[in-house]
């Protein structure tokens, strides 16, 4: 097996425009409507320009399929709030990050926390998030090979 390569990046504070799904597929739910919002905002029309971040929230309970899952789209100071679209400043913070697919998130979380544990950093408290660097936002796309970075939030 291969070690995992991991890199450490202070993620930089950031404003997003935030979209919340819920049931046993949020992810989707999630992005649907914040791809809706950004397509009219014309922001999709420059990927290069934005990032797109998700999170569990909250996470899978034990009995249930349902779960929460917030999707975020980084955006400019000029962007306001409109429906079920929120705007968040977000602080930021050191990150140890990952690469894989959707297919391997399960694996490369746990990989990733198990890094951490052996390592010389500490667990921190700010968000954990996984940044979509694939996003579905043109033809149609297997979500299995979505690439995504993993942040898992650390302290020196």
């Amino acid at each position: 097996m291969s070690e995992l390569e991991v890199r450490i990046v202070r993620l930089a504070p950031m404003r997003v425009a935030s979209a919340y799904g819920f049931g046993e597929s949020p992810e989707e739910e999630a992005w649907d409507k914040l791809l809706a919002w950004a397509r009219e905002k014309g922001l999709l029309d420059d990927l290069q320009a934005v990032r797109f971040f998700g999170f569990n929230n909250p996470n899978p309970s034990p009995g249930s399929p349902n779960y929460g899952y917030e999707q975020w789209i980084t955006v400019g100071a000029e962007m306001e709030a409109e429906g079920e679209i929120q705007i968040k400043d977000i602080e930021g913070g050191l990150y140890a990050v990952t690469r894989c697919t959707l297919s391997g998130i399960g694996k490369a979380w746990n990989e990733l926390a198990r890094w951490r544990e052996d390592s010389s950093y500490k667990s921190a408290c700010h968000q954990w998030l996984e940044e979509g660097l694939t996003p579905p936002v043109g033809a149609p796309q297997d979500w299995d090979e979505v690439i995504l970075d993993l942040y898992l939030p650390i302290a020196e």
